[in-house]
């Protein structure tokens, strides 16, 4: 259990591999590079599906899907998006297998099956949906199209790590198309702040907005707007990101709209993402070494009761007793969990709900059943407390607010104190060695210095904050003159 994984002191990745592991969540598959999402796990995207899905819906989306596949031709018509992800894609070039001649029992290609265009396992949706969305748009009154569309990607990756890099994930993906420049623009901000509010509200992880140097735009987008979160061995990990396409691809794909005067324009798109990496982030900003810990707004069971007990007499007396109290917490829409199974010790129990995070564990024995108590535990700190059950509904809701609150406190003090502002190169180095974090620093805006740093150093430029003040100053590497401080870090 918890006390059987690698201290992260010791090796993170390799803490981060293990927790993953042994709290259920996923593990690796026999396809390469990719991964089972476990039962356990995939509840826990479930919930984050269900608030992001409300909130799409709240702001004027509808789900819709489009094919795996994208023809190779229309891939390669936005040139800088097909550019961006030729190297990460995996192709379909035939359709049939055959018995093989020479290995009996074996399959091999058939030859004659060969496609007359190769197919594009998608890596992003964009080209697929403005083929599509070139049908649906003849006029102004067809606008705007606001899409999302919960499907798995792949991206064909060399070095893997279980939610944070496969070569196939899940995600969302909108695409939407509008009549005007600023309609646009005023979507993809949106969409970044729903993902922001998201993340801080129900993941308990403070971020911080901004936008992509030109150098890590999503390719094909004019300005990306992302989030950006910080890890606890300093590394960051973008969350989310929302692009604006301005008319790139509706001028790939020939999507034109009549406005209302009577001429024709070129429509005007966005689309914005997050993926099953934000499992990756919730593990690693509030997990520790006895195993993951849960923000209550995501977690599949906020309570799970433990009966202890000896004998059939005492159990079934527990559950009589445990009864009302599960009643009581539903009616207040507290997720709980009764774990009666008489095939594990409470012990094992107690091990097993630690180390998969759930944020609090009641138990209760017989001495409890008579007393009218029961010990409430909290897996962010650990500690317990005895509690009438009387007052219990109230402690569970009211602690469960505050577990949700002190994670984001925490989560927030460790960014402020792993935030450093540097003003020379010298510094820059020896801070992302010896204490990581982000590196505010100015930079003097142009793609070879940043490319420098990062060859120098392996930080890139994580993002430049929205709300980042004018502050007159001289570039980290190059001492040119500057006018903002941007964020650099390690990353995922």
């Amino acid at each position: 259990m918890g006390k059987y994984l690698t201290k992260r002191s010791e090796d993170y990745s390799k803490w981060y591999n293990e927790l993953v592991v042994k709290a259920d969540l996923a593990e690796t598959s026999a396809v390469r590079g990719c991964m089972v999402i476990k039962p356990y796990g995939y509840a826990i995207w479930e919930r984050m599906q269900s608030i992001l899905d409300k909130k799409f819906k709240e702001t004027g989306h509808s789900n819709a899907y489009f094919p795996l596949f994208v023809p190779k031709s229309l891939f390669e018509a936005e040139e800088k998006n097909a550019e961006g992800f030729a190297k990460e894609c995996a192709v379909v070039t035939h359709y049939r297998l055959e018995n093989d001649p020479d290995k009996p029992g074996k399959l091999r290609v058939d030859p004659k099956a060969k496609l007359e265009e190769e197919l594009i396992v998608r890596p992003t949706s964009e080209a697929i949906i403005w083929n599509t969305y070139k049908n649906w748009i003849q006029s102004y009154r067809d606008l705007p199209i606001l899409l999302n569309q919960w499907a798995n990607v792949v991206r064909w990756e060399m070095r893997t790590r279980l939610f944070l890099r496969t070569a196939e994930f899940l995600w969302q993906e909108g695409h939407t198309a509008h009549a005007t420049e600023a309609e646009a623009m005023y979507e993809a901000k949106q969409m970044n702040q729903v993902y922001a509010d998201f993340v801080e509200q129900y993941m308990a992880i403070p971020i911080i907005q901004g936008v992509k140097s030109a150098a890590e735009r999503f390719a094909g987008a004019l300005e990306t707007y992302c989030i950006e979160a910080l890890m606890q061995d300093g590394k960051a990990l973008q969350a989310g990101t929302s692009h604006f396409l301005g008319q790139n691809f509706a001028k790939a794909f020939d999507v034109k709209y009549a406005t209302k005067e009577g001429s024709l324009e070129h429509v005007w798109a966005t689309s914005w993402g997050v993926s099953t990496r934000l499992m990756g982030a919730l593990i690693m900003t509030h997990s520790d070494d006895h195993g993951l810990v849960l923000p209550p707004e995501l977690a599949p069971h906020q309570v799970v009761i433990v009966p202890i007990y000896k004998g059939d007499a005492e159990r079934e007396a527990i559950a009589l007793a445990v009864a009302p109290i599960i009643d009581a917490l539903r009616k207040k829409d507290v997720r709980v969990h009764f774990d009666n199974r008489d095939t594990h010790k409470p012990g094992f129990k107690f091990n097993e709900y630690e180390l998969k995070g759930v944020p609090l564990r009641i138990g209760i024995g017989p001495r409890d059943v008579a007393n009218g108590t029961v010990e409430l535990a909290r897996r962010d700190t650990l500690s317990k407390t005895t509690v009438d059950q009387s007052e219990l509904v109230n402690e569970v809701t009211k602690t469960l607010a505050d577990i949700q609150q002190q994670l984001f406190a925490r989560a927030t003090q460790f960014r402020t104190n792993h935030t450093t502002e540097v003003d020379d190169f010298d510094t820059f180095k020896r801070v992302l060695e010896e204490k990581g974090g982000f590196i505010s620093a100015h930079w003097d805006g142009t793609e070879a210095t940043e490319i420098a740093i990062k060859e120098s150093t392996k930080a890139t430029i994580r993002c430049i904050p929205i709300d980042g003040i004018e502050e007159k100053g001289s570039c980290v590497y190059s001492g040119n003159p500057s006018n903002k401080r941007v964020l650099f870090a390690k990353a995922y």
